[in-house]
């Protein structure tokens, strides 16, 4: 698992709030940290998977990413990705329950919110725009600061109520909208009701000490009412499935094992009702603790269960990568690969285990097929730098270096890459362009510093 800075727009309505409180009318990209791992994702887009498709959308096309934030909150921005924070995945306690926060961000997609919402904030940003300069034309016409600024802040505060009212509608559609989904995806509405109660008390909380999902959601209690209602008018209720208890064991044990320190692992890994995953947190843990000898036993033994799991091949291959075994790493890589021909972090293990192994253009294959498939992957960029330039092939190497600064937000750096690129490769070339519109990127931003 690995950490990875990426740019992107803070949630919308978490963005907002600062936008008409008046700290900054142009809020810019802000950088998040995604944790990023083959297995976690793979695990989470199997329990999401019978749920999205309930809700009429693709497993294949809507990925699940983890955001590293300790805070209990999930968003989406677009319609590729639902963002959960891995507080949230770490305090929830059943399947039901992550599949219930979800289905309600998939209801967020397929119920056209994102696109009012951005109405919706076009028209707050004007209200909050107004109000600022009202309180410059009264503090021009000889109003003391303090009306100035109360005039300032009373529109914007209508602005945020104004915005914060049309997302508490959205957000009650959306668990409308989930608990029904969650019902026709055979999986019980009880975990959303449960998710609701996690957060009662929340509003008495000051604005610091809540949870960021609370700002833009209706009270809790109704919230909780609602849901409790649509439980009760069910027949029965939907039992939990083998496979559902199983992917999210997984997912929070990978998850957990990497997050919390190897004396809590070792603590709890008897608990776990699943061999191979206990097995699996078991390598991490000495995995962690740079223990590659029993790292090494305790996935062996995991794949001894599940031999045909490419994700455990995978983690095989990083535990050999971190013991200095490049040569046994690509073999684990390449039976992952084989395993798992599509998944594009698995792809850029090969990838980076091959650059080790001082296989430049090998590993240029596999980073290239890795980049087509997934472009946040900011480790594989890295790696195709180095690999271009062990191949004397110093353009491409510059345009993959400006395409990773510019992912992360690190757009005065990129520019001097991609300007670099622009140089070297033939004009009008594929890589040219990539190179010339990071450029463009990087001289607007700089313009409006």
């Amino acid at each position: 698992m690995v950490f990875q800075r990426v740019s992107r727009l803070a949630s919308i309505p978490l963005g907002l709030i600062f936008l008409v409180i008046g700290m900054t009318l142009a809020q810019p990209a802000r950088a998040t940290m995604l944790l990023r791992d083959a297995g976690i994702e793979q695990s989470l887009t199997q329990l999401a998977a019978p749920v999205l498709r309930a809700a009429g959308l693709s497993p294949g096309r809507v990925r699940i990413l983890v955001v590293d934030e300790s805070s209990l909150n999930a968003f989406v921005l677009d319609h590729n990705a639902i963002y959960l924070h891995y507080g949230l995945i770490l305090k929830l306690e059943t399947p039901a329950q992550l599949q219930a926060v979800i289905a309600h961000e998939a209801a967020h997609i397929t119920n056209g919110h994102l696109a009012r919402r951005l109405a919706n904030m076009q028209n707050a940003r004007t209200a909050a725009g107004l109000g600022m300069a009202l309180a410059v034309a009264a503090a021009a016409g000889g109003a003391d600061g303090g009306a100035a600024a109360g005039i300032a802040f009373g529109t914007q505060s209508a602005a945020l109520r104004g915005f914060l009212a049309h997302t508490r509608a959205e957000e009650s559609a959306a668990d409308q909208t989930a608990a029904r989904v969650l019902r026709a995806a055979g999986v019980s509405p009880t975990g959303l009701l449960e998710v609701h109660r996690l957060f009662r008390g929340q509003e008495a909380l000051s604005v610091a000490r809540q949870d960021p999902y609370m700002r833009s959601h209706p009270l809790s209690r109704d919230r909780v009412r609602a849901a409790e209602a649509f439980v009760a008018s069910m027949k029965k209720d939907i039992p939990e499935r083998i496979e559902d208890r199983y992917w999210f064991a997984r997912a929070r044990g990978k998850l957990s094992a990497f997050i919390r320190a190897p004396s809590w692992t070792m603590r709890r890994m008897k608990e776990e009702q699943f061999k191979d995953v206990r097995l699996m947190r078991e390598a991490i843990m000495w995995h962690r603790q740079s223990d590659t000898t029993r790292a090494l036993r305790a996935i062996e033994a995991a794949l001894a269960i599940r031999p045909k799991d490419a994700f455990y091949w995978d983690l095989k291959g990083e535990i050999l990568m971190k013991g200095l075994r490049t040569g046994a790493a690509v073999s684990a890589y390449r039976m992952a690969s084989q395993l798992a021909p599509t998944e594009a972090q698995i792809l850029g293990g090969l990838g980076r285990a091959l650059l080790a192994s001082d296989q430049p253009k090998a590993a240029l294959e596999a980073l290239e097929a890795s980049r087509r498939r997934d472009f946040r992957d900011a480790r594989v960029l890295r790696d195709m730098s180095i690999a271009y330039a062990r191949t004397n092939r110093i353009g491409m190497a510059s345009v993959v270096t400006a395409e990773r600064y510019a992912l992360q937000g690190r757009l005065a750096d990129a520019g001097i890459h991609a300007k670099r690129a622009v140089g070297l490769l033939p004009r009008g070339s594929a890589a040219w362009r990539r190179a010339e519109d990071v450029l463009i990127a990087s001289e607007r931003n700089a313009k409006r510093r």
